[in-house]
């Protein structure tokens, strides 16, 4: 049976600095806003009538040869172009997947790993045609089938029942808000540290290649093998995957849909780091471009927003939902209204999903996972009347 759709409320209020609506084909780049124009803007209703990617269909005849083992001597190389700005630590988790979260920051702390003869940081930025001194690497040693103690069995099964789909290569794991993905200063439990006990009899633990924030919940995708880590990796770093979230705002974003583009830098302090609005040419600061589509509205306090990232910078959701003055719910960072408070029955969390990813099977085909709402997402929904079926205008926003 259709579902007949009310019409959503208008919106009030003027348009947000740092949003502006895309009114253009998805070839064309969206037009500067000027003051004065009209707010409402739609994506292209062509883009909603793209067929929907095929899923992935094993090719067990295809055999696809796996990158060369870790290095076990000292090698000296030189950082690409398609290398240029990454991180010392994404630059060898890139190059070599094989190896640990804690096995990259130690050779790196202990200054076994030089960029152009100079010590390095795990964070500083790397540059193409730097040399990159990287010292032998080794994996760490392999679990002993049937060894898995009491505590071991149980993070196990808790990685099982988060798995959203699995194959031979890869996971799409439904991680949980608060559950961080790395470790870092004060946390013992994360996820890179309980794959360790999915290590297979050759020691190939599966590896992480992309991030979400402690609070955010959803879709984390995971290589099971060195080969897959290297073509996932890939997918990321050209923007062949896409992801798609869902958040709850304060307000309602004006116009109901649009394009935020910014330049976004690192505030580091003592115990924390933010990212701020910069500046074209400031230090540190990297482009970031995020498109938005209001899905449902709860009177005119509360916006259930979808979000799709062009560029995957740290916080981007976050702060650019704030810098257009509609800060995602609960968000201890970026949520700083004045005399704005929480509707009665929602819990004070980050309303943040990362709620679908598809991208590219390394052996052909493409991945396509989705994970529901977490249960304090879920809570407010049911409180606010917001219907999670309901269709997604960012399916029709442009892929760059």
């Amino acid at each position: 049976m259709s579902r007949r759709v009310k019409k959503p409320l208008r919106p009030a209020g003027d348009r947000p600095k740092g949003a502006r609506p895309y009114r253009g084909s998805q070839a064309e780049r969206p037009p500067a806003h000027r003051a004065g124009g009209k707010p409402t803007a739609r994506f292209p209703a062509s883009a909603s009538r793209a067929p929907k990617p095929a899923p992935f269909i094993p090719e067990p005849a295809k055999v696809v040869p796996e990158p060369p083992p870790l290095p076990t001597k000292v090698q000296t190389v030189v950082v690409t172009a398609d290398e240029n700005n990454m991180r010392v630590d994404r630059f060898l988790e890139a190059r070599f997947p094989g190896l640990s979260f804690s096995h990259i920051q130690r050779i790196v702390r202990k200054g076994e790993l030089r960029v152009n003869g100079k010590r390095a940081d795990s964070k500083d930025r790397l540059e193409e045609g730097q040399s990159v001194r990287i010292p032998p690497l080794k994996l760490d040693a392999p679990k002993v089938a049937g060894s898995l103690s009491e505590a071991g069995a149980k993070t196990l099964q808790a990685l099982k029942d988060m798995i959203l789909y699995e194959d031979a290569d890869v996971m799409v794991l439904n991680k949980p808000a608060g559950l961080a993905v790395q470790g870092g200063s004060g946390t013992t439990r994360h996820i890179d540290q309980m794959l360790e006990v999915m290590r297979d009899a050759k020691g190939q633990k599966p590896r992480l290649v992309h991030r979400l924030d402690k609070e955010t919940a959803g879709c984390l995708l995971i290589a099971k093998t060195r080969f897959a880590a290297t073509a996932l990796t890939g997918s990321f770093r050209h923007r062949s995957a896409r992801k798609i979230y869902w958040a709850l705002v304060a307000g309602v974003p004006k116009p109901k849909q649009g394009r935020i583009s910014t330049y976004l830098a690192k505030d580091e302090g003592e115990d924390d780091t933010i990212m701020r609005i910069a500046a074209h040419g400031d230090e540190g600061a990297s482009h970031a471009v995020t498109y938005y589509a209001v899905v449902e509205t709860s009177a005119q306090k509360l916006a259930w927003v979808s979000l799709k990232p062009v560029t995957g910078r740290t916080h981007q959701l976050r702060a650019h939902m704030a810098h257009i003055g509609h800060a995602i719910v609960g968000d201890p960072k970026y949520f700083n209204k004045e005399n704005w408070e929480l509707p009665g029955g929602l819990q004070k969390r980050l309303h943040l999903l990362a709620r679908r990813i598809v991208i590219p099977h390394p052996r052909g085909g493409v991945i396509d996972a989705t994970a529901p709402l977490p249960p304090h997402m879920l809570q407010s929904w049911n409180l606010l009347g917001l219907e999670a079926d309901r269709f997604d205008p960012i399916e029709n926003a442009p892929e760059e």
